[in-house]
């Protein structure tokens, strides 16, 4: 199966980094280029092993997930429940460690496309495309990690709870 990974050095410790990486609702939208909403299902109220969650790109496409690994600080994994048509299937690992005083970020995602007969070449353009997301994403994350407001404002709604 293709795999793409990205990674970052960010400022910050793991601790605070992945708990930035696990905000949800109008404070995501401040970082995640990728997603226009986001929310877990079935009642959950938090992140964890087992919960889901249904998440649409601003691309317009929706992809039901569900958390196979949390471990705060250290590495979360989801895998796709159900999402766009040309996923067989699709999976991915954000791992966090300290690193030179701040945090290595490095996520993957592992995917598979159909239709069977398409495959080679599907799976060589979604690596392209995942390939480009994944860099524009980790890369908005890194920069909001060490946005000074940002992290500010974050550390003040933990505070708030």
């Amino acid at each position: 199966m293709p795999q793409v990974r990205a990674e970052r050095l960010i400022r910050l410790d793991p601790e605070t980094v992945f708990a930035f990486s696990q905000t949800t609702g109008s404070f995501r939208l401040k970082w995640d280029p990728f997603i226009s909403s986001q929310g877990f299902l079935d009642g959950a109220g938090s992140a964890g092993k087992g919960v889901r969650t249904r998440t649409r790109s601003r691309l317009g496409l929706t992809m039901v997930s569900e958390y196979v690994s949390y471990a705060p600080p250290r590495n979360v994994g989801m895998t796709m429940v159900s999402g766009p048509w040309f996923f067989g299937n699709f999976g991915g690992g954000w791992r966090f460690t300290n690193d030179d005083g701040g945090t290595r970020a490095v996520w993957k995602y592992t995917f598979s496309c159909r239709p069977a007969v398409l495959r080679p070449l599907m799976d060589r353009v979604g690596t392209w495309l995942l390939g480009r997301e994944i860099e524009r994403r980790i890369e908005a994350f890194a920069r909001a990690c060490e946005d000074p407001a940002l992290v500010a404002e974050f550390r003040a709604d933990l505070r708030a709870r």
